[in-house]
């Protein structure tokens, strides 16, 4: 680049450091990036205007009873049992914990776990895998119980994921509970599931770092982890609107680049 502008004659002598000084005073970055996927559902902001909907109590422009739940749920894949080749040794005074390097892979599981929004409860189960069967023993586990068995509606927020997309689901589902009712997410929008919050203090509380002599000690933390965080949860603070959601799709609605230069 300090070539470049001095061919370009804008100053007759410039060094890297006083360039790099510029750009990073500059409003435009363009060497950074952020990843990013655009809504590619047609019926992206009505099916994510549902949810957000459920999330203020509401459900078909009325408000939601003292007896109707909200579930959140999602499935976390592939946690692994990563076993260190030499024993982790503890932090020190001034000193991190450390971790050894290799390790040798003790089989994998998935964590299943189903949030109700308004009480702040969760319930979870580990399982060898994904799939329609597993997820079924998750919503077993939920509506078997009070209050859920006897409420008048209980609402599953659910991602795409193949053991609860489409039409199948919901006749699955809504045949086997009555009061269940499914609300499927838009396609790539698993950040308005508020499973996945509870999902990020998983990595962050128990996953992180992944240091575990046995699969089984990875279910055992997991859900002696549960049951911790259920004594001290409260509620997620949602703060995305609709007027949020509205102002986010315009945003990705703008003309493109070529579109303005024509």
């Amino acid at each position: 680049m300090v070539r470049e502008v001095a061919r370009r004659g804008l100053v007759a002598s410039i060094s890297g450091r006083t360039l790099w000084r510029w750009l990073d005073e500059d409003a435009l970055r363009p060497w950074q990036h952020r990843s990013w996927i655009f809504p590619r559902d047609p019926d992206f902001q009505v099916k994510a205007e549902r949810v957000l909907d459920l999330y203020q109590g509401i459900w078909d422009h009325q408000g939601l009873g003292a007896d109707d739940y909200i579930i959140s749920a999602d499935e976390k894949t592939s946690i692994q049992a990563r076993i260190r080749l030499h024993p982790t040794v503890p932090p020190q005074p001034h000193q991190p914990m450390r971790v050894e390097f290799e390790y040798e892979r003790g089989g994998a599981l998935a964590y299943l776990a189903a949030w109700d929004v308004r009480r702040a409860k969760v319930f979870g189960r580990c399982e060898t895998t994904t799939g329609i069967k597993p997820f079924d023993r998750l919503v077993q586990q939920v509506m078997a119980k009070e209050p859920y068995r006897k409420a008048h509606r209980v609402f599953w927020i659910v991602d795409n994921g193949s053991s609860h997309r489409g039409a199948a689901s919901v006749r699955r589902l809504q045949g086997d509970y009555p009061n269940l009712i499914l609300v499927h997410l838009p396609v790539h929008a698993s950040w308005l599931n508020q499973v996945e919050i509870y999902f990020s203090v998983i990595q962050r509380k128990v996953l992180t770092p992944n240091d575990f002599s046995s699969l089984g000690q990875v279910a055992d933390r997991l859900l002696a982890f549960e049951h911790f965080y259920e004594q001290i949860a409260r509620p997620f603070e949602w703060k995305f609107t609709r007027a949020d959601l509205q102002e986010l799709m315009q945003k990705t609605t703008r003309p493109t680049p070529a579109a303005l230069a024509a």
